[in-house]
């Protein structure tokens, strides 16, 4: 699968003094996340960030993702506008030098968030769409939509019909 955002800065272009840069997505680009993200529609996103040498071959990547973004209700179904502003706090470190992951939950648990450097390349791209998706709203709802349910089976007479009616007439002794 391509990434929707194909964004991406060569690490040896990057400045001692480090890299700010403000990236607008396409509209074909955000027609991408919309498809990709299963949104109604993706109106805009805006990620500005920085990033910056830390030494051996290592970057940190600091910035922010703005996005409008509609998603379906998941109650009515109809259109739910969003507005998404997350952090971004990445660092970006050569193959070779990626931590190891050891049995122990502490370990696991102290590993900063770490990203590869292949091919000499920081993937900008696939973390600010990553972000994105983790900040959505898993079960957007539209202003007062309820879901209400009512079971017609236990509606009139409950235990008379479903899977346990034949338990309750030997139950009753019928």
């Amino acid at each position: 699968m391509s990434q929707p955002l194909a964004w991406s800065h060569r690490a040896a272009g990057i400045p001692e003094t480090g890299l700010r840069e403000t990236r607008t997505a396409t509209p074909s680009e955000r027609a991408a996340v919309a498809q990709t993200l299963d949104l109604v529609s993706c109106e805009e996103i805006e990620a500005r960030y920085a990033i910056r040498a830390t030494g051996a071959g290592r970057y940190t990547m600091s910035g922010k993702i703005i996005a409008r973004l509609t998603q379906t209700c998941v109650v009515t179904l109809d259109p739910v506008a969003q507005e998404i502003e997350d952090g971004i706090e990445v660092e970006f470190w050569p193959v070779g030098s990626l931590p190891g992951v050891g049995d122990a939950e502490a370990e696991v648990l102290a590993i900063p968030d770490v990203e590869p450097i292949e091919h000499g390349t920081i993937e900008t791209g696939r973390i600010i769409f990553e972000t994105l998706a983790a900040a959505l709203d898993p079960y957007p709802r539209k202003p007062g939509a309820r879901f209400e349910w009512e079971d017609q089976a236990s509606a009139g007479d409950a235990g008379a019909s479903g899977p346990f009616a034949g338990l309750k007439e030997l139950k009753d002794g019928h």
